[in-house]
């Protein structure tokens, strides 16, 4: 079993307010986040959809890479992306949707098994187990050559 964490400081009104966050690691620490970073133009911060999205990818890229090796092919280059999509609904806010990216250098996998895995790893990596609420994951799987 493995347990990680993060941590947010918030301090003043929601969207007046500052908060920062940091995780165990250190990979982030005290970075600051706040009403511009989620919905202006403020580039100085992170937000929580951008965090979530970066911990959808890793997870996922992870998964693929993991079904590869279980099934004897090895990957050469894996890239991928998220983006997470932070929609009104009513009062509030939801994500409504996530769309994965893929684009893969994979020697000796066929375009049919390329997909089967990817889309394997989709269904099977614990963020998108997770994330199952939001009503569209979506996930564009490209082989390069």
């Amino acid at each position: 079993m493995s347990e990680k964490s993060a941590s947010v400081h918030w301090e003043g009104a929601g969207k007046t307010g500052q908060g920062q966050i940091s995780t165990e690691t250190g990979a982030l620490k005290q970075h600051p986040y706040g009403f511009g970073s989620r919905f202006g133009d403020d580039r100085k911060g992170t937000n929580p959809e951008e965090i979530v999205g970066a911990a959808h990818a890793a997870c996922f890229t992870m998964a693929f890479a993991f079904a590869c090796e279980k099934a004897g092919i090895s990957t050469e280059t894996l890239d991928t992306t998220a983006k997470v999509r932070l929609a009104k609904e009513g009062e509030g806010f939801k994500i409504d949707r996530i769309a994965l990216a893929l684009t893969a250098k994979v020697p000796g996998v066929d375009e049919a098994q390329f997909q089967k895995i990817a889309a394997e790893a989709k269904a099977n990596c614990p963020l998108s187990k997770a994330l199952a609420s939001v009503p569209e994951i979506t996930l564009t799987a490209t082989l390069q050559a």
